[in-house]
């Protein structure tokens, strides 16, 4: 089936976002929200977007407004009678969710695929509520969704291959990198990076290290920028949650640092609020109340880079020890989805090169100093007594 006519549900960041990505591939959007003024703040963030672009030149005043001729607002489903696909991108509440997916199975044609943007929630519990749990599958844009180029395409268990094939097709004519994720908490991006993320704040909490000398660490390591800067910019409640989806799903290797909470009950939830691990105020707030650093209870243990990297490192190891993805899925979603220097390769590559003998022992050491979070994988313990020790043997998750 081609897919000639999309349908977005919410109007938010994500889902203007989306809208816009689908509006500039030349293919008819339907953008739904609640109310006429999410619409229209929708609208006027898809234009903005156009209009960066007319500044910089890659377009004319007149190409921008049949662009937005494109995206049809809607309060109603009654658009979407027509629509081939439907990409939901609303609040991660499962019930919400469970509602529009509903919905949208009564207005949609039968053969029309509805796809999730959800970064965590289940796909096969959002295909059992419709009729059409084979046309049900996830199709995760990253922030912001016309600037990063990943989207992982999530199958539930009812999913067709066919259905799988079309979202496929259908991401890379946006010119976006699709990569098939096996179902699981917090799929691929988002089960390698809130671990990362967590052990920072884990960091901040048991050191003496702060939180510039730990984004200035790892930006050292080569990603774009430190983790506690990368929070502040998702916000500390989007983080908080996905967290909490993780830590039910793989229990307590999973579980949050205890300052997750403590910056949720301040409100002090990134760059949205003003205020976060950073503040972002113009002016110094009425009531500054305590550095992020004074209100984490400290600690004797060290902190080194190779905390938060060898856990992510490992994290991936184990996302490909049960087939969440390939290895060369794992390496292109890194790097693309989560803005790891290409230069590295991706995680495996950097597995490699670090040897996993080296990775193993320090991973042990880290277990005996930290707990059993850093506890190494099956499958990292297998290629050491295998000899298959990375770079140095020529072998590894990859051969040199």
């Amino acid at each position: 089936m081609s897919i000639y006519k999309v349908g977005v549900v919410g109007a938010g960041t994500m889902g203007a976002g989306i809208a816009q990505v689908v509006s500039t591939n030349g293919t008819p959007v339907v953008l739904k929200e609640v109310k006429e003024e999410f619409l229209q703040k929708g609208l006027g963030a898809i234009r903005k977007i156009y209009e960066g672009r007319v500044a910089k030149g890659r377009m004319t005043p007149q190409e921008l407004e049949e662009k937005m001729k494109l995206v049809t607002p809607t309060l109603s489903y009654d658009p979407f009678k027509e629509v081939d696909l439907v990409i939901e991108a609303v609040p991660e509440l499962m019930k919400v969710k469970l509602e529009i997916f509903q919905a949208l199975d009564q207005a949609c044609p039968a053969g029309a695929i509805l796809a999730t943007n959800t970064s965590a929630l289940s796909i096969s519990g959002l295909g059992s509520a419709t009729k059409r749990p084979d046309r049900v599958i996830g199709m995760h844009f990253f922030y912001p969704a016309p600037v990063m180029k990943l989207v992982e395409v999530i199958p539930g268990l009812e999913t067709g291959d066919e259905t799988v094939e079309e979202v496929t097709a259908f991401a890379e004519s946006l010119r976006k990198i699709p990569v098939k994720v096996k179902e699981c908490p917090g799929f691929l991006v988002n089960r390698l990076l809130m671990p990362y993320l967590n052990e920072a704040v884990r960091c901040l909490e048991e050191t003496s290290s702060g939180i510039q000398e730990i984004d200035q660490a790892m930006k050292a390591v080569g990603w774009p920028m430190g983790p506690f800067t990368l929070i502040d910019a998702l916000g500390i409640d989007i983080c908080a949650e996905a967290g909490k989806v993780l830590w039910e799903g793989y229990g307590e290797r999973m579980k949050p640092a205890g300052l997750w909470v403590r910056m949720l009950e301040l409100k002090r939830l990134g760059r949205k609020s003003g205020r976060g691990f950073y503040d972002y105020s113009s002016a110094a707030p009425a009531d500054p109340g305590k550095p992020a650093e004074e209100l984490a209870k400290k600690g004797p243990a060290r902190f080194t880079p190779e905390r938060l990297m060898f856990l992510i490192i490992n994290e991936a190891v184990m996302a490909l020890q049960e087939g969440i993805s390939s290895a060369s899925e794992i390496e292109m979603a890194v790097v693309a989805g989560l803005g790891f220097p290409p230069s590295k390769g991706g995680l495996l590559h950097l597995a490699d090169a670090i040897g996993i003998d080296t990775l193993v022992e320090g991973m042990d050491r880290l277990t005996q100093e930290l707990g059993f979070r850093f506890h190494p994988s099956h499958r990292l313990r297998t290629m050491r007594h295998a000899g298959h020790l990375g770079v140095k043997a020529k072998r590894g998750f990859f051969t040199y």
